[in-house]
């Protein structure tokens, strides 16, 4: 059971940050980042420690067609390999900012070999093609729940408290696009965009595709079931993560277009969720900013990024950092003998 976040503290927090050396609001989100970060830890000097990123690499049944995607279904393969060579971006970003990384397959069409780096929860070889049926069965979705949730679990025992999420999959703009347009009811031609790198036509018939989705499926009568008619298995792992996260109280980093679908699933079945969610960034992605404005929240940067991976909340980690290094380390005008303003 998620329970909200407790707002006991807040006036003590917001008079801890009031009293620093600064005028009032001029650190910014900074300052609303410190402020949830005490709430959410229940504490007047919250932590970040062992931050993390969960990579989870699943594949789409509608891609293997190529009607919602130009790059091939076995670039997911591919790149989870890229992942285990330290050779992408997350990678990077994660050694840069000294980041635990995990890569988890949740659903790739491949059977990969052990591999030390490689953390397998396969459901299935990839989900159905949600343009015939539902994407997984709502017996799948459970272990893909789950199994997300058992990621988060493992590594917070392991002493981490703030954690991010990051996805790949080809074909997965696809399915967040119609998880958005179910959660939110925007329409799905404003929710569906380029991905990987559409052209203008691609787009056209990517958005025609999603449309006869929608005419298949009607309107699903619960979260669960809608998950189960348009998600991928990273989506459902990252939907389980995001619960479980909250459930213990963590710092949770949202990243992108995906990882946010994610979320509104997640909100969908438990809405006390997004109480301990930062975010990261608006995405690049077309529809990311109509889906932090329906969760009324403001992201911590704009960088025109749509990658993926988890590498806005990569970028962001550190920020939430600085926001609790400033809340415990900073001097107030107290402790500074500095003058406070008068009036």
């Amino acid at each position: 059971m998620i329970t909200p976040v407790s707002n006991v503290l807040r006036e003590a927090l917001q008079e801890k940050i009031d009293q620093k050396t600064k005028p009032p609001g001029s650190l910014g989100k900074l300052e609303q980042v410190a402020l949830q970060a005490g709430l959410i830890q229940e504490t007047l000097e919250p932590k970040i420690t062992n931050p993390a990123i969960i990579v989870f690499a699943g594949d789409h049944g509608i891609a293997a067609e190529g009607l919602v995607n130009p790059f091939p279904q076995a670039v997911t393969t591919q790149m989870v390999y890229n992942f285990l060579k330290g050779g992408a971006a997350i990678n990077v970003f994660c050694r840069q900012q000294q980041l635990a990384l995990r890569i988890v397959d949740a659903g790739v069409n491949h059977e990969f070999a052990g591999h030390p780096g490689l953390r397998d929860r396969k459901i299935a070889l990839g989900t159905k093609n949600y343009l015939h049926q539902p994407a997984m069965s709502l017996e799948q979705l459970q272990l893909a729940l789950d199994a997300g949730a058992a990621e988060v679990a493992a590594l917070h025992q392991e002493g981490c408290n703030t954690i991010g999420f990051g996805e790949m999959g080809i074909g997965n703009t696809s399915s967040a696009a119609l998880l958005m347009s179910h959660f939110t009811g925007i329409p799905i031609d404003n929710c569906a965009g380029i991905g990987t790198g559409t052209n203008p036509q691609q787009l056209a018939q990517k958005k025609a595709v999603l449309r006869q989705v929608q005419a298949k499926h009607g309107a699903p009568a619960s979260p669960m079931q809608a998950l189960a008619a348009f998600g991928g298995f990273e989506v459902a792992m990252i939907c389980g993560a995001i619960q479980k996260a909250a459930e213990l109280k963590m710092i949770i980093v949202i990243d992108g277009f995906i990882v946010s679908a994610a979320l509104l699933a997640a909100a969908a079945m438990q809405p006390a969720v997004t109480g301990y969610c930062v975010f990261a960034h608006c995405s690049n992605e077309n529809g990311h900013q109509a889906m932090l404005q329906q969760l009324k929240v403001a992201p911590l940067l704009q960088l025109d990024m749509r990658l993926g991976e988890g590498t806005g909340a990569a970028l962001a980690i550190p920020l939430i950092q600085n926001a609790v290094a400033f809340l415990n380390e900073m001097a107030s005008f107290n402790s500074a003998q500095v003058s406070n303003r008068t009036i």
